[in-house]
């Protein structure tokens, strides 16, 4: 009898570690892919290979093949670019859902179906939930909730769905340290990285050098256009932001607004960033709905809660998200998330 082929998505860490672990264990014939998107480089600047290294050094005790493909171009083109250019506009980019998105699931998917392979899986903590003949997906969150990247998942098909293993969707993060260090993974320990893989710093460094230019001092106004004081770059403040301001007032203020056709930030009280009306454009919905509108949760940024609403899926993949509680700085650029239970209905970017 043929084993099912699998082809792992793999970066180098724990859980990409255990899937890989998990999942030949499991009696798949797997193939590990790790895909070069960025080279990170040390104070000499040598390129660093510690991920590298790993994940070839736990495909080679596994016995596993390992894949490694070069998608720099695509991913500078794809993401930073994007996310350079969604900065200099005013927005709130989340470069990991455009990665997912637009770079390491449609090579991934593209190089799966090239080479004869049964599935694709990754390290996400989430689940797909099949019926009998396979012929019906949803996506869920993962059992452990505080874990859950569900979320970054949105952009998936439901043709996808069908070939997509998440190993680790049913295990806590002490239980998949537990499996990489069963696999010899040296880094089975290793904190979870918070980070942006291509920025180290400060974004308004990492944008400037990369535009090589600077951007220039604004006004700081209120919402009647009364200049409050000078900011140093529009880029430089995100929505709801407090700290760093260098202005001082008898109540706190926080960034409600930015104008970058006249290079304003609009600064307000924390009650004008509280908005109960949500919309989202480029809407993926993953098995598609038939009515037009839902009760749903929302979530418009990662490791929020999902918050009660009302959905009405519009024209040209727009929704409009009414919550039952207004919701603190919805930032245009960011992901807006709807939910039914423990089920990922889809998503889109918040405009």
């Amino acid at each position: 009898m043929n084993r099912k082929k699998v082809l792992v998505a793999v970066s180098g860490g724990v859980d990409s570690g255990a899937a890989v672990y998990l999942l030949k264990n499991a009696g798949y014939d797997v193939t590990a892919i790790m895909l070069r998107l960025y080279d990170k480089t040390d104070e000499n600047g040598e390129i660093v290979t510690t991920e590298y290294d790993s994940a070839k050094d736990l495909c080679s005790a596994l016995g596993v093949e390992f894949v490694y493909a070069d998608y720099r171009n695509e991913f500078r083109r794809d993401v930073i670019e994007g996310f350079v250019h969604s900065y200099i506009e005013g927005k709130t980019p989340n470069p990991c859902v455009e990665c997912n998105r637009s770079v390491k699931f449609r090579y991934v998917f593209d190089y799966a179906e090239k080479n004869a392979f049964d599935y694709v899986a990754t390290g996400h903590y989430a689940r797909v939930e099949r019926d009998a003949e396979n012929l019906g997906c949803r996506l869920l969150k993962a059992r452990d909730l505080k874990k859950d990247q569900s979320y970054v998942l949105y952009n998936l098909t439901s043709s996808e769905l069908q070939k997509l293993l998440l190993p680790l969707g049913e295990y806590s993060k002490d239980e998949v340290r537990a499996f990489a260090k069963e696999a010899g993974l040296k880094n089975f320990d290793k904190a979870d990285s918070q980070d942006i893989c291509f920025i180290s710093g400060d974004y308004y460094d990492f944008i400037t050098s990369y535009c090589k230019k600077d951007f220039p001092d604004g006004n700081f106004i209120d919402k009647y256009g009364n200049i409050l004081g000078k900011h140093k770059g529009i880029i430089r403040y995100t929505i709801g932001q407090r700290k760093g301001l260098g202005l001082s007032f008898d109540s706190p203020r926080y960034v409600v607004s930015k104008n970058v056709s006249d290079n304003t930030v609009t600064l307000g009280k924390e009650e004008e960033l509280f908005y109960d009306t949500v919309y989202a454009e480029n809407v993926n919905i993953i098995n598609g709905v038939d009515a037009k509108s839902i009760r749903a949760e929302a979530m418009i940024r990662y490791n929020q809660k999902p918050q009660p609403a009302t959905v009405y899926f519009l024209e040209d993949k727009t929704v409009k998200a009414v919550f039952d509680i207004p919701q603190r700085a919805p930032s245009i650029g960011q992901s807006l998330v709807i939910y039914q239970g423990e089920t990922l209905i889809g998503g889109g970017i918040i405009k």
